[in-house]
């Protein structure tokens, strides 16, 4: 009989869940807790609870070459960056254009999901849902695939300020910020150095009194706009790239990322040189937050020592008079609360165990699975797509996991690893490298691309592949669910970038000397891997 397979949350984890299980021949039901699909990308006014909440003005930091569904392009109209309603609205065509919507049940809130009496035998699971707040069922499935996301619970240690139960300003978290209109000739201090942080002080700055961005450890900034205009995460997200810099020498290669960082503008200058350049941490990626800086809109201050009734005191001793409002940008915890701790646990510093981000280790069956846990440096929407591709697989019993003993090992080293390339804090305790990780789980499938077998039978695609950025396209080039417009999309994947923002057409001469410079490069590391593959086959 065909396999049940529930999916929890119908966000891009979700939608990209139905689909592959479709595809292997399982049956897909998809709970949703709210009345519409989208997930973090769908902006309500409200806070809605138990699901991820954005500002009006979110704009993607992955450009939409690398942050879309591997056999499903966005459109060639929509920009090389999109606003959150663009997101929203390519997740709408995605579904409609697979016919998804009538495998989710909206406003159906998955309460309780515990395991079958009978699971060592039959991997079954038991799922508690809430129709509407007030009818409960009960339904017995085959699998479960999570995908409900993690930025919904936020983590605010009020313990770490002290004074602040002593404030009488106004204080949130930034999951609670809308609109920039609030701040209106306010005083306002933001608390925290990620994305938000940034995209926050620097959207209010414009129309507060003055703003202060509070860090403890800094962070490198970067805009979203690369070398000769083209998109940062397209030139940088590459193979070659990702293979030089694991080449060098921690000390050199933490060199080069700082002179890489600093390029822009030097960090020091500003106040937002990270505390640890020795380890990677994820940058902000932010076109407007050294611009406001410079001209004093935004101030950055260090950690906070104390709050007072209407101030705050920082640690190298200045201080805050007549504060009116203080935005925590404080970072989520990952949660949930539909399952027990034994089956999947998550300890104070934010890590989950699990085998390459997506099985726990030491289920019986491999029937459960979580998409989107971890944190890549490059878009989700192409990580959760592979993933559910590989959990599916599982699933259906064409795909198989190491034993228990090589996944305790695998994330042992992972674990490693991780500590001795990142920066230890809890926001980071989930990041992962993009092109490796995708190319770990494309292995487990057969689909990561053989660039030494392109080489010799397309060598136009083979440069493309290794030299241009790893977009999603070039996980359906081969192996099980191959798509046949995968080669064409990789080739005209950087007219879709850059025409949308051609509405004055001209004659660009530095990009015609880009690609020819980029070509000739090409030409001559075709030439290097040809000889490189003609002596190690003689040597062998």
């Amino acid at each position: 009989m065909t396999k049940q397979v529930a999916i929890i949350g119908a966000g891009c984890s979700g939608l990209g869940a139905i689909k592959c299980c479709l595809e292997e021949g399982l049956e897909p039901t998809c709970f949703e807790k709210s009345d519409d699909l989208g997930g973090l990308w769908r902006y309500t006014e409200m806070v809605e609870e138990g699901r991820a909440s954005i500002y009006s003005s979110v704009v993607t930091n992955t450009s939409k070459e690398m942050m879309c569904f591997s056999d499903f392009p966005m459109p060639d109209d929509f920009p090389a960056y999109l606003h959150n309603s663009k997101v929203l609205q390519y997740l709408r065509l995605y579904a409609e254009h697979h016919q998804l919507l009538k495998y989710i049940q909206f406003k159906t809130e998955v309460c309780c999901v515990t395991k079958h009496p009978d699971f060592a035998n039959t991997g079954q699971w038991e799922i508690v849902t809430e129709k509407d707040g007030r009818h409960k069922k009960k339904t017995t499935f085959d699998a479960v695939l999570v995908g409900n996301g993690h930025f919904f619970k936020p983590y605010l240690p009020l313990d770490s300020f002290p004074g602040i139960e002593k404030f009488k300003g106004q204080y949130i978290h930034s999951r609670f910020y809308k609109k920039s209109q609030d701040y209106h000739k306010k005083i306002v201090l933001v608390v925290g150095i990620g994305n938000s942080a940034g995209d926050i002080s620097s959207e209010i700055s414009g129309t507060a009194k003055q703003v202060y961005l509070s860090t403890r450890q800094g962070s490198w900034v970067l805009s979203r706009v690369s070398q000769q205009g083209f998109p940062l995460d397209m030139m940088f997200s590459t193979r070659f790239h990702f293979w030089i810099t694991n080449a060098l020498s921690d000390g050199v290669r933490a060199k080069m990322i700082e002179k890489q960082m600093n390029g822009w503008f030097n960090h020091a200058n500003y106040g937002l040189q990270p505390k640890d350049r020795s380890t990677l941490k994820e940058p902000i990626v932010n076109d407007f937050l050294p611009s406001n800086i410079l001209c004093g809109a935004v101030r950055v201050k260090p950690s906070i020592k104390a709050f007072t009734e209407t101030s705050v005191i920082f640690e190298d001793g200045t201080v805050v008079e007549d504060l009116d409002a203080v935005i925590f940008a404080t970072g989520y915890s990952v949660c949930f609360p539909f399952l027990d701790d034994s089956i999947v646990n998550v300890n104070e510093d934010n890590k989950v165990t699990l085998y390459k981000y997506v099985f726990p280790p030491h289920l019986e069956k491999p029937t459960l699975a979580f998409l989107g846990v971890l944190q890549p440096f490059g878009g989700v929407i192409p990580v959760v797509e592979l993933q559910s591709r590989w959990a599916t697989k599982i699933f259906k019993g064409a795909a198989c996991l190491p034993p228990v003993s090589k996944m305790e090992d695998y994330i042992k080293k992972s674990e490693q690893l991780r500590a001795k390339n990142f920066t230890k804090c809890r926001n980071q305790s989930l990041q992962a490298q993009y092109v490796e990780y995708m190319d770990e789980v494309a292995m487990e499938i057969g689909v990561r691309p053989n660039i030494m077998r392109f080489l010799l039978t397309d060598p136009k695609l083979a440069c493309k592949v290794f030299f241009g950025p790893c977009t999603p396209y070039q996980y359906r080039l081969t192996g099980p669910g191959k798509w046949n417009g995968a080669r064409k999309a990789i080739l005209t994947q950087w007219n879709r970038t850059l025409n949308p923002s051609r509405t004055r057409v001209v004659y660009n001469s530095q990009e015609s000397n880009f690609k020819s410079h980029l070509g000739y490069l090409s030409l001559v590391a075709a030439i290097f891997i040809c000889l490189f593959c003609i002596a190690l086959s003689l040597l062998l």
